[in-house]
């Protein structure tokens, strides 16, 4: 199997959201105001795409947002493979913090890469989030 990683089109983007992360709503929620000045990666495997993140760099620091990966595919590793990713991406562009809006039950895979829980929360659509971050 051919895995690659690559700058992925805005609608496949908005696809794999949609389906993973709130097939119960209008495509239109999974769509961001800032997505035209996002980076959009994706996993692809025999191109089928697997896995999305977006970026978003302010000054020295990138946030991610709206990390997904198709649920038949999760646990295979592409999730790991593109934060590797982006971690690496910001090693190498000089980024002096990572972060994201975690869920609270998916904070320990985000520790695994060295991403430290801060002590903001809040809730939304009835799931709650915590930030996390990794400093660089």
């Amino acid at each position: 199997m051919k895995l690659q990683i690559k700058e992925t089109e805005l609608s496949r983007v908005w696809k794999l959201r949609y389906e993973v992360m709130y097939p119960e709503k209008d495509i239109e929620y999974v769509k961001l105001e800032e997505d035209e000045k996002g980076i959009h990666l994706g996993l692809y495997a025999d191109d089928k795409l697997m896995s999305v993140i977006s970026l978003f760099t302010e000054n020295d620091s990138i946030q991610f947002r709206k990390f997904a990966t198709l649920a038949a595919e999760q646990g295979k590793g592409y999730g790991t493979m593109l934060l590797n990713e982006v971690i690496d991406y910001a090693g190498r562009n000089n980024i002096k913090k990572i972060w994201c809006n975690s869920r609270i039950e998916k904070t320990g895979f985000y520790e695994k890469f060295g991403f430290k829980k801060t002590n903001k929360k809040y809730e939304q659509d009835g799931r709650r989030f915590i930030i996390v971050e990794k400093i660089l």
